[in-house]
């Protein structure tokens, strides 16, 4: 698959996939930029009424490109726009949008979940919050969304941590709706979304307006408390060794 971010239709069914196989598709401004793009066709598309995401190879994301952020110059200025611009495109989606996980989800490639209406997890998948190991704070509205979702003691548990869950904890927690063989999620994803496809589009349309309810303000305003606090750790901690997470960490 040629791009960092690729699409492709079944049906009514679209699958955006990260495709940074050999970086265990790691953001960087560009796929940033090409995943919001991709996003907002999707949206725009008539023919299209669910999506689903999913990355390439061995992993759904490792969050950012460490690469990226160490280095100095365009690709690192351009990380906090692009970054902003596709959290945007998430909380204004009116689609579906399904995750099917497989292997690491660490940093965005977790806090992303948070934006997604349904999430599938592999049985191999591991998701990490890392932010506390990392000297900085939550982003991506993950401090309101990860307690609303699976309640404030257990997001307690796992911003305060750093820990990593498994996909079967990921389920008990709530953070994703049910956990398959890592050689079905995919295919389960899709039969999801094509049940959901099957319904009337505005009445789905109307189910995730309403589930979604003066959601963007709350986490808009999240974010900008996050990026604060972000900036205050910075002044306080300074830079900490930046490395892949490894599991058990």
């Amino acid at each position: 698959m040629d791009g960092v971010v690729v699409s492709a239709d079944e049906g009514q069914v679209r699958t955006i996939t990260l495709n940074r196989p050999a970086r265990l598709n790691a953001f960087t401004a560009e796929s940033y930029q090409v995943l919001a793009g991709a996003l907002q066709d999707a949206d725009r598309e008539p023919r299209v009424r669910a999506v689903i995401l999913m990355g390439a190879g061995r992993a759904f994301s490792s969050g950012v490109d460490l690469g990226a952020l160490a280095a100095e110059g365009p690709a690192s200025r351009d990380l906090g726009p692009t970054f902003n611009h596709l959290l945007e495109t998430l909380m204004a989606f009116s689609k579906p949008l399904l995750a099917a996980v497989h292997g690491v989800a660490v940093g965005f490639g977790a806090t992303i979940l948070l934006h997604c209406d349904v999430v599938l997890v592999a049985e191999d998948t591991r998701i990490r919050f890392p932010f506390t190991s990392l000297g900085t704070a939550p982003e991506a509205g993950s401090s309101v969304l990860l307690p609303a979702l699976i309640g404030p003691q257990r997001a307690a548990d796992l911003l305060y941590t750093s820990r990593w869950v498994s996909g079967a904890e990921a389920v008990s927690l709530g953070l994703a709706a049910r956990c398959h063989p890592a050689d079905e999620v995919v295919g389960r994803a899709r039969e999801t979304a094509r049940l959901m496809v099957a319904q009337p589009g505005e009445a789905v349309a109307a189910a995730k307006r309403l589930i979604r309810a003066g959601r963007r303000d709350v986490v808009r305003a999240a974010i900008s408390r996050e990026t604060g606090e972000a900036g205050h750790l910075g002044e306080v901690l300074g830079p900490l060794p930046r490395r892949p997470p490894r599991d058990g960490d």
